[in-house]
């Protein structure tokens, strides 16, 4: 009986976005499983490429005559029937393509392309002089329009023709070995021919004998040294030993390999409460969500490694996410720290190679318990016990490209399916998180006291406004003295600023002219290490002007303040103190994020600067002020969320404070010191933000009190542009019912990249016909693709502009 596979190719379109039935050849009808990918003619002509079988079926549902599958990419699965499922209910609630979804789930090294090769028929003179010694032309490569017609108008007559080749990003990575053929006798004997003076010769062999007795295969990169490869070769077709490859994992994390493992720590009441509700969870497979509100410093992070071992106990897996900007070193080493090799770690600052070894570990069942940023919600763990998300309210959580997906619902979809529990953890909840809690959609747990007894550090509001007079350069005179203060106890410090490079921008105090980007609506950031001026959206980069383009004036100022400002202004105020800058700019090489903070750690800085990654997770015992440079930076922004972000930025960063046996100490400079986002975060009060919050949520219409989606139109014509988005504005308006549709209006940065943006912003509360127009608009506005437009939908978008 036929077999027939039903394959969703990666043709992302709205015409392909559906399984489609191919023939599975009879030499493979018992290998050929869903979750494998294959190479299949696609369309009228002879393209091939690659797919995905989503399902296996006795009969077709096309009527016509079945193409075959060509080839199979995978000898097993590349995932399993919970990641396809998962896959196609991910399309459905972002609004992107099947094949979209599933090559987001999949590695990076997993991703396979086709190539396009010409390839001659025919042999004449004029055919071999274009293909030389090659047997084929890759298309890709071909950028001579000349030659590019000349191959179109053979293939036409015949004398060339495409082909299309697999090509496979995935490396293994292998050791070389050397293993010992012969026995000792016969080593001797060998020994006995060789001459007195061939040294290394009766050298290697004594080394082979002592290999063979200890039933030793040495790594060839560990006698390189003693023994040269053409030595080795030698005595290879001697017959004396062979070659072995052996495949290796590359360990993003060598230096932990071998630690002795950390036991658990005794709890307090408070955590130990937590423990037991979350465990009889683990223990009855129930699917609960829970939320658990814990201050700083409250010991989040032993309540994980304790219902880990939990679910390890209960011979299930578990899945942990932390944001990138707090998946640090110190994260890392207290899980792998506790559970050694059992533990795989995904995030974007290990190398595709790194990733795609840790992916197998976890998919070959050698890994039990999986730390990851974002991505890493698809890990391919099976029979899960336990789901945690770290700093639940993070922003990073929720992907900016499609497909538009937020982990928190997609660790929730797979708890439904492994009826395993879920932690969503954070001293400082979303909104919407802590509205489902007090709705009993969630179940809340506390942790309400730091874990030493000790009080959460004392905030004190520096007034810029009246401190005008004292101020140096961006410091209060409160905040210079604390920092000296520090500096004579040999404590330490962490300064927060919400900006990276020198200045926010470069002004003429004669006409006022600011430099902006070329290609985007906003001012270039002043970087003064490499003297230019940066775009920090599209990477523009130009040097910084002597005189105005506008005026011709030298009188050339930067306004705003940078962390490299601030790092020339402590070098000036405090010369004796040694400053660590970390942001996004010292942060780029590998390493550079570990390396900086091992060095903090070690106390071979006293200053700490840095942007918003300083904020989360770092657990300093030394540290015992925390000063905030601008406390306003996110208030102007043009978002219903940006106090939430403020007093959420602030309550994390005054946590790194005092987290040992010395009391903390936090100084806010602030322009707005009555705004109630930094009179909460003071008090260290989230149930008063929660509560004045929601109310101003509630009179303006906003989440968590209405679900959102934005649509965002783009060309490179602003006319353009604004003409889609009003058209799909109308188109809305008919279903909205009870829907609330803000704009069409220009985007809070209306140029970005060279093109122009309009959005749109509907709030609802139950609108299935909504939802449907909305699927129906994403089917329909992929023609407009071809006339240079880009439409996007976005639920539940955590920004605004």
């Amino acid at each position: 009986m036929a077999v027939i596979a039903k394959v969703i190719v990666d043709v992302p379109t709205m015409q392909t976005d559906q399984p489609y039935d191919y023939l599975v050849p009879e030499a493979l009808v018992q290998a050929v499983q869903p979750g494998m990918r294959v190479v299949v003619n696609f369309g009228k002509g002879s393209r091939e490429v690659v797919g995905m079988v989503v399902d296996l079926a006795d009969a077709a549902d096309f009527a016509g005559e079945l193409k075959s599958i060509k080839a199979v990419i995978d000898l097993a699965p590349v995932m399993n029937q919970e990641l396809l499922t998962l896959s196609k209910w991910l399309a459905a609630s972002t609004f992107a393509f099947w094949i979209t979804c599933i090559n987001t789930m999949l590695p990076a090294m997993l991703k396979a392309n086709m190539e396009k090769i010409i390839v001659p028929i025919v042999h004449n003179e004029a055919v071999d002089a274009m293909f030389g010694d090659q047997s084929g032309l890759l298309f890709d490569q071909i950028t001579d329009l000349a030659v590019m017609g000349q191959l179109m108008q053979w293939q036409q007559a015949g004398w060339v023709t495409t082909e299309y080749r697999l090509k496979k990003n995935q490396k293994v990575k292998k050791e070389t070995l050397i293993k010992p053929l012969l026995n000792r006798p016969a080593y001797q004997a060998a020994l006995a021919t060789v001459k007195k003076n061939a040294v290394k010769q009766r050298e290697l062999l004594e080394a082979l004998m002592q290999w063979q007795d200890d039933a030793d295969t040495p790594k060839l990169t560990s006698i390189n040294k003693r023994f040269s490869r053409p030595q080795l070769n030698a005595a290879q077709e001697k017959g004396w030993l062979a070659f072995e490859q052996r495949e290796i994992y590359r360990d993003p994390y060598p230096e932990m390999a071998n630690q002795a493992l950390t036991q658990p720590l005794t709890l307090t009441d408070s955590q130990a409460k937590v423990v037991a509700s979350v465990s009889a969870a683990i223990h009855a497979a129930s699917p609960t969500p829970f939320l658990l509100e814990g201050v700083t410093g409250s010991g989040k992070t032993e309540v994980y490694l304790q219902l880990m071992a939990e679910a390890l106990r209960a011979g299930k897996t578990a899945l942990m996410l932390v944001p990138e900007i707090a998946l640090t070193p110190q994260m890392v080493n207290r899980v792998r720290g506790r559970f050694g090799a059992a533990v795989a770690v995904l995030h974007s600052g290990l190398s595709d190679g790194e990733k795609y070894d840790e992916w197998r570990r976890i998919e070959r069942k050698e890994a039990s318990i999986v730390v990851g940023a974002r991505s890493a919600v698809f890990a391919p763990l099976e029979n899960i016990g336990l789901l945690i998300m770290d700093e639940e309210h993070e922003t990073s959580y929720k992907q900016e490209d499609n497909p538009r997906y937020h982990a928190r619902d997609v660790l929730l979809h797979r708890a439904r399916t492994h009826q395993a529990p879920v932690v969503l953890g954070s001293a400082t909840p979303s909104l919407e998180s802590r509205a489902r809690a007090q709705k009993g959609v969630y179940t809340l747990l506390s942790l309400p006291e730091r874990i030493n007894q000790q009080p959460l550090p004392d905030v004190h509001i520096i007034d810029m406004r009246q401190a005008v007079e004292s101020i140096q350069g961006d410091f209060s005179k409160e905040l210079l003295d604390a920092l000296q203060m520090r500096l004579e106890r040999h404590e330490q410090s962490v300064l927060l600023l919400n900006r990276r490079g020198y200045s926010s921008f470069v002004m003429c105090r004669e006409c006022g002219f600011v430099k902006t980007c070329p290609n985007c609506d906003i001012s270039l950031t002043l970087h003064m290490d490499s003297h230019t001026l940066k775009c920090h959206y599209c990477g523009h980069e130009e040097p910084i002007p002597n005189v105005c383009p506008n005026c011709g004036s030298k009188k050339i100022r930067y306004y705003g303040t940078g962390t490299q400002k601030i790092e020339e202004q402590l070098a000036q105020y405090l010369p004796q103190a040694r400053v660590l800058r970390m942001d996004v700019d010292t942060t780029k090489k590998k390493g550079a994020h570990a390396r900086m903070l091992k060095q903090f750690g070690e106390q071979k800085a006293d200053i700490l600067l840095g942007t918003q990654m300083i904020a989360k997770g770092l657990d300093f015992p030394n540290v015992t002020l925390v000063g905030v440079i601008n406390a306003d930076t996110a208030l102007g922004l043009p978002d219903f969320r940006a106090s939430e972000r403020t007093f959420q930025l602030l309550t994390q960063v005054s946590g790194r404070a005092g987290r040992a046996d010395k009391p903390g100490h936090v100084i806010v400079q602030t322009y707005n010191p009555d705004h109630y986002a930094i009179q909460f975060a003071r008090m260290h009060d989230y149930e008063g933000f929660y509560r004045q919050e929601m109310q101003l949520r509630h009179q303006g219409d906003y989440p968590p009190y209405y679900y959102t989606v934005k649509v965002t139109v783009s060309h490179e014509d602003t006319n353009q542009a604004a003409k889609a988005a009003f058209s799909l504005g109308k188109q809305l308006q008919g279903a909205l019912g009870s829907a609330i549709m803000l704009g069409p209006t220009p985007g809070a940065i209306a140029r970005l990249k060279n093109r122009y943006y309009y959005q749109i912003v509907l709030k609802y509360k139950h609108e299935d016909r909504l939802l449907e127009m909305l699927h129906l608009m994403r089917d329909e506005t992929q023609k407009s693709a071809r006339q240079g437009f880009t439409i996007a939908f976005d639920r539940e978008p955590q920004s605004f502009i």
